[in-house]
């Protein structure tokens, strides 16, 4: 049996137990978390390709495919060489970045040899992937800023001492234009446009630069210059890695395969894509008890996808929680914690991530807010002409300013409760009800609802006055 297989068989059993327990649950966080730094060179060609298929979209031209690739470097007495480019475009990273990196770790244990691609040059143009309009291009500065804190960011799921790092411009800067022509003149203008964001920024008469036009042009001589075997990107990047194909084919070269990336819906479940920009994204800075909060209010259906982009799961593993093997599913909240244990165990160890599950079940599992002990308590008749982004900010310190606690009103994170004889009643709070004063508020959402009434700030909570018969 592989060393892969003997972890599967003792996490079965793990999760055949009563995963509502802790000690059962640290065990298999445990076991789990070892995955990501256990030895998989020795499972045959055909099985490391069939363990990297199943994170990705495609495989191309097939999975097939890369199973000769790998037997034909070992062969050869090497592995794979793996490129995945990086624009360093901002300086704070999420889980959805993390997903190619983990299936990098994947290839690096596999026995492959990854180089991670700087695209300091690229990162002027800005990949135009999926946008809508222009993306301002970056300076030096920008760049050099940005890139500052990435490698910190994501090391906890991937090795950067096993990994080469380049930067586009030793090749792209010094590309001349009589050779870019060349070049382009072999290249149909065709394939350059059937790109549909592009016709459909054309359409709707939005800009499209030139420099936009050439970026997959840019990003396939990445592998030119790297004699790449596979390329992982972003399944919106399709059109880029099989640019990259056709030039190491006009090149001579033996042409990558192309690996793509799915694009991970973001934590409020309305299927955009995971993004800053949006407000509905994990960072990887977060704290550890942010991290566990965050992925605790995801929808339910997001746990099989998610568990497939953060966990070292199998298939099978996560095909029985969801009792698909027999009758007996986990309960999606059992689901969510194990799930939130996994990422921050990543991130800040196997310790953290049992204190974060303990403070949220303590917190957030009680049958009433009146059970839990020691909530802060604002005193509405001294701070209600206060806005409600200030008393977050100022009385309760629940959020670092008060545009950040904007935002969370903007992520639907804002929300009056009332608690009364009959249970609860939420009411979320819209971006320009934070920036009113809070007893303005209270008059207007509470007015004629008996019970106690709480400010929920995410998973951070206050009560107000104590008062009753709102």
């Amino acid at each position: 049996m592989t060393r892969l297989g003997e972890s599967v068989a003792r996490a079965t059993t793990l999760l055949s137990a009563d995963l509502s327990a802790d000690t059962t649950v640290q065990e298999l966080l445990q076991e789990t978390g070892a995955r990501r730094y256990l030895d998989l060179t020795d499972l045959p060609a055909k099985e490391q390709a069939e363990l990297i298929a199943a994170r990705t979209v495609e495989v191309l031209p097939g999975v097939e495919k890369l199973a000769e690739r790998i037997e034909e470097r070992r062969a050869a007495g090497r592995g794979l060489h793996i490129k995945l480019g990086i624009d360093p475009t901002a300086t704070d990273v999420h889980l959805g970045h993390a997903v190619p990196l983990i299936v990098l770790s994947r290839f690096q244990r596999l026995g492959h040899d990854v180089t991670l691609i700087i695209g300091d040059f690229t990162a002027k143009i800005g990949d135009p992937s999926g946008r809508t309009a222009e993306r301002p291009p970056l300076t030096d500065d920008d760049i050099a800023r940005n890139l500052a804190t990435y490698r910190e960011q994501v090391r906890p799921f991937f090795d950067f001492e096993k990994v080469s790092f380049r930067q586009n411009s030793e090749w792209l800067a010094p590309y001349t234009f009589p050779e870019l022509l060349a070049l382009l003149s072999q290249v149909p203008a065709s394939q350059l446009l059937q790109r549909e964001d592009f016709r459909n920024r054309l359409a709707a008469g939005s800009g499209l630069t030139m420099t936009e036009l050439l970026y997959p042009v840019a990003q396939g001589l990445d592998s030119v210059a790297l004699a790449c075997d596979v390329e992982l990107g972003g399944s919106d990047q399709l059109l880029n890695l099989q640019m990259g194909r056709k030039l190491m084919e006009l090149r001579g070269q033996q042409p990558q395969l192309v690996v793509t990336m799915p694009l991970i819906e973001g934590t409020d479940g309305t299927g955009a894509k995971m993004s800053k920009s949006k407000g509905n994204y994990v960072g990887l800075s977060a704290p550890a008890d942010d991290v566990f909060g965050k992925i605790m209010s995801v929808p339910d259906r997001l746990m099989e996808p998610y568990l497939k982009a953060w966990t070292e799961w199998t298939d099978e593993e996560i095909a029985l929680v969801l009792g698909r093997v027999t009758d007996r599913s986990l309960h999606p909240m059992d689901l969510k914690k194990i799930l939130a244990g996994e990422v921050v165990a990543a991130l800040y160890g196997l310790d953290a991530a049992m204190a974060a599950r303990a403070g949220f079940t303590a917190q957030f599992s009680k049958k009433s807010f009146a059970d839990v002990e020691s909530l802060p308590v604002v005193d509405v008749a001294a701070h209600g002409a206060e806005t409600v982004a200030a008393v977050l900010t100022k009385v309760l310190e629940f959020t670092p300013s008060a545009s950040a606690a904007r935002r969370l009103a903007k992520q639907n994170a804002l929300r009056l409760v009332v608690e009364g004889a009959d249970g609860q009643r939420t009411m979320v709070l819209a971006e320009a009800e934070s920036v009113r004063p809070l007893a303005e508020v209270l008059a207007e959402k509470l007015a004629g609802a008996p019970g106690t009434a709480y400010l929920k700030a995410g998973r951070k909570l206050a009560q107000l006055d104590g008062r009753q018969d709102v």
